[in-house]
């Protein structure tokens, strides 16, 4: 125990600046998620821009290009969850259908394949079949988001899951950290957005 407690001491002293900046923002951004709050966008895309570097020099190449995938995403995120209809509404909240889920378990299938090729065939990923998962549960989670669609919550947590050893694995504890609180705020993400679009079925 005391020999983890020592690595752990040593990882989080070894932490760039750099890192440190991205963890604020990050949290900052899920924060703003959780309360469908805009800010989720510009503070994500702080985020993810830093992660683009970040993960190039950790070898994490499928999770370099999920950043990279994350603000484009985010630029069309910041512009769906600004416009209004003709009633001047913003885009709610609402939820999949049968066909949704399986067309997007379709999705995560797919991209999961193509990921796992390219980074087993064309890079030195030393975690190919983790890193392509977890970048397609990512992929579409992103996407959920942008379109406010509940379940993105739910694939954030299992993808949060996953990469919080990962990213322990590879070095970056206190990004590490940052998904623990990720996952946390994602479960209250769920919750919070769950009771928003409850409230909007019963009016």
């Amino acid at each position: 125990m005391t020999e983890i407690l020592n690595q752990l001491y040593a990882n989080i002293t070894d932490t760039s600046w750099l890192e440190v900046v991205a963890v604020i923002f990050g949290i900052l951004s899920v924060w703003f998620a959780r309360k469908e709050n805009i800010w989720v966008y510009p503070t994500g895309i702080i985020n993810v821009l830093i992660y683009v570097y970040l993960c190039f020099f950790a070898g994490l190449y499928a999770d370099m290009g999920i950043n990279a995938f994350y603000f484009v995403m985010s630029v069309f995120g910041w512009y769906n969850w600004s416009r209004r209809d003709e009633s001047m509404h913003h885009v709610p909240i609402s939820s999949l259908s049968i066909k949704g889920w399986t067309f997007y378990i379709l999705l995560i299938a797919v991209s999961f394949g193509v990921i796992f090729y390219v980074l087993k065939n064309f890079t030195d990923s030393t975690v190919p079949l983790y890193d392509s998962f977890t970048t397609a549960l990512f992929i579409v989670g992103m996407w959920l988001m942008a379109v406010k669609k509940i379940e993105n919550w739910l694939l954030w947590i299992a993808g949060d899951l996953l990469v919080i050893p990962l990213f322990a694995m590879k070095g970056l504890v206190f990004t590490s950290i940052q998904y623990i609180v990720f996952l946390v705020l994602a479960i209250l993400g769920y919750i919070e957005w769950r009771r928003r679009l409850l409230q909007k079925e019963e009016s």
